[in-house]
């Protein structure tokens, strides 16, 4: 009888807390490019299991069994296999929908080598997610391995699908789950709905082993600046008219305000619900906490050693120990404490209130009511709890261009530039590719090598550019040696271009002929000049014994030169001798016929002189 009444208080928790519920159905659309009678756009919604390729696409062509046609047994003897051959078109199986778990489909068209699976619905209905089977049908040994994306569409395509597979058509559809989540900044905002308790089976147990994966992710992604995280915990209300039973008070705090089921769904032993509330509490408040301090990613630290330091099966899942985890990682306890308060008191807890008033869905995210759940910029995540599947979902909430190093790592990538390097520009001889794997697939972007920038549209041309770039390929540009010789196309102090060097014709890039300065009468060219034709320059000399003068392009004897050299400056030396002289002589002269002209004058004042009419009036007095 106990047990019958406590599993009835935790039915009227479920009831009570959704039977408002609003459920959002994510969905992504998928293109049909053939034939003509399908090609268009259409809906599909996202199963709650395997790995959705957030932020990218796949094509694939349709498969439809003639027998198994609901995959609900393997496909290990069947004619055709959907595995891909190298070069091939990967193999989308399409299902009937019935008779068996979702999950159980897409298990068997996995093993089956299936890309995707497609799940035609079998009644007319809006669409819905295809979940996970109920706890206790659960089978973990195969669920938390399921990879394949998996897609429920209405019976209306799939019977239209089914009509063209069976004329012979090719049918050949392009997931696309880029616009799945919103990506419209360059920080991306994510919510995870967790819970602290480790003894609620496979779930628990792989929400556990998620947050320990995940942990270095995490942290990178907050402390960078790029993600704003925050945990949330799901509670319920006991009903008014059972506040005071022995089962509400074991599984509430606050008088009945915020409740979880028992741990072990047993009454009499283990922990009580209340005791995972108040640990949730804790953590919730431990986030606060750390994040007034500014190290809101501590809160994955905290989680994580408390897992492990603390599980319920070793009896460690108490305060003592938390505290000792809390003291560990520098954290205030009493803050903490304070966050808490007196879950015994008949009043609100202000963290525990938030949460329950967040667990309302609000614009496109749904209600939250399972555990756990991940919701990346208001967007509920649909597919497996793993590390590279919820990395690659947030990392597909970043704008384009703008997504952290973390999400361009070897585990993300698509591997789609190892098959002629993606389409895109190579430098085979200095193994430089403007290829790079990304979780949404390859991009054809010129690349940074050295810190030399290469500029181009990435497909046909990328070319270096800066003050080194004539260290990496030597800039692209054409370079020769010969004859112990060397000549470059490309210059170090020209940020861009290739030009070849002076006595070589061509484009720069690909080749640069020497020019032949002597048949092109480009140089001497004088009647006594010889001329030689080198590598890249030339070599003039004089017929006998004479000197040639490459300024001029003229050869002289080297005897007259030098008789010529001593006239010419005996020459210089005579006619700045004469120079002296005459400007000697003619500044004596001046000099006197100024005196005497100023000693006239001043005689001519006192007494006439016979040429005093030539003598100029120096006076300024005037005639009475």
């Amino acid at each position: 009888m106990p047990h019958t009444f406590a599993l009835f208080i935790f039915v009227s928790f479920l009831l009570l807390s959704s039977s408002f519920a609003r459920f959002v159905v994510e969905k992504n659309s998928f293109k049909v490019a053939s034939p003509d009678s399908l090609k268009g756009v259409h809906e599909c919604a996202i199963g709650n299991f395997g790995v959705p390729q957030y932020g990218g696409t796949l094509v694939g062509s349709v498969f439809y069994p003639k027998s198994n046609q609901k995959a609900c047994n393997n496909f290990q003897h069947v004619d055709v296999s959907f595995k891909t051959k190298p070069g091939g078109i990967p193999i989308f199986l399409l299902a009937d929908r019935g008779d068996c778990y979702f999950t159980l489909k897409a298990w068997n068209a996995q093993n089956g080598g299936a890309a995707a699976i497609l799940v035609a619905d079998d009644r007319v209905e809006p669409l819905i997610t295809m979940d996970t089977p109920e706890e206790e049908d659960a089978r973990a040994d195969y669920l938390q391995n399921i990879t394949i994306p998996s897609a429920l569409i209405s019976k209306d395509l799939g019977d239209k699908i089914k009509k063209e597979l069976s004329k012979g058509e090719m049918v050949s559809i392009n997931l696309d789950w880029r616009e799945a989540l919103p990506h419209p900044d360059e920080r991306v905002e994510y919510e995870l709905w967790t819970n602290s308790n480790d003894e609620c089976g496979p779930k628990c147990d792989s929400q556990l082993s998620f947050i320990r994966s995940f942990k270095g992710a995490a942290q990178i992604l907050e402390q960078g600046g790029y993600t704003q995280f925050a945990p949330h915990y799901i509670t319920w209300y006991c009903p008014e008219a059972f506040i005071l039973s022995k089962q509400c008070k074991s599984q509430c705090i606050n008088h009945g305000r915020y409740c979880a089921p028992d741990p072990e769904q047993d009454f009499s032993t283990g922990y009580d619900g209340k005791d995972v509330v108040v640990q949730n509490l804790r953590q919730a408040c431990f986030f606060k906490v750390a994040n007034e301090s500014g190290k809101p990613w501590q809160w994955w630290d905290y989680v994580t050693d408390f897992s492990i330091r603390c599980p319920m099966k070793e009896k460690k899942y108490t305060k003592e120990c938390a505290d000792k985890v809390i003291q560990s990682l520098g954290v205030d306890i009493k803050k903490i404490d304070e966050c808490i308060g007196d879950t015994e008191a008949d009043v609100d807890n202000p963290i525990l209130k938030a949460e329950q008033e967040s667990q309302i869905g609000k614009g496109s995210r749904g209600d939250v009511t399972i555990l756990p759940t991940l919701v990346v910029n208001n967007r509920q995540y649909r597919g497996k709890l793993d590390k590279g599947a919820v990395l690659k979902a947030i990392c597909s909430g970043f704008e384009e261009t703008t997504e952290p190093a973390v999400c361009l790592t070897k585990d993300m990538e698509t591997n789609e530039c190892l098959d002629n390097n993606g389409g895109c520009w190579q430098d085979k001889a200095a193994n430089i590719t403007a290829c790079r794997d990304t979780f949404r697939g390859r991009v054809c972007e010129c690349p940074i090598v050295q810190g030399v920038k290469f500029i181009g549209d990435g497909y046909t041309h990328c070319e270096a550019s800066g003050a080194l770039r004539c260290e990496i390929n030597n800039g692209g540009c054409w370079k020769g040696t010969k004859g112990g010789r060397t000549y470059s196309a490309c210059i170090d102090d020209h940020t861009k271009g290739c030009k070849c060097p002076p006595g070589f014709r061509g484009d720069g890039v690909n080749s640069c002929e020497d020019i032949d300065e002597c048949k092109e009468k480009l140089a001497c060219q004088c009647p006594e000049c010889k001329c030689k034709n080198t590598w890249g320059s030339y070599e003039c000399s004089c017929r006998s014994n004479a000197l040639y003068i490459h300024e001029h392009d003229t050869c002289i004897s080297k005897d007259a030169s030098t008789e010529y050299s001593w006239s010419f400056v005996w020459v210089v030396f005579l006619g700045l001798v004469v120079a002296g002289v005459a400007g000697y002589a003619l500044y004596k002269y001046r000099i006197r016929r100024y005196m005497d002209s100023e000693i006239r004058a001043i005689m001519a004042q006192y007494m006439p002189l016979d040429n005093q009419g030539e003598v100029p009036n120096h006076t300024t007095q005037g005639h009475v």
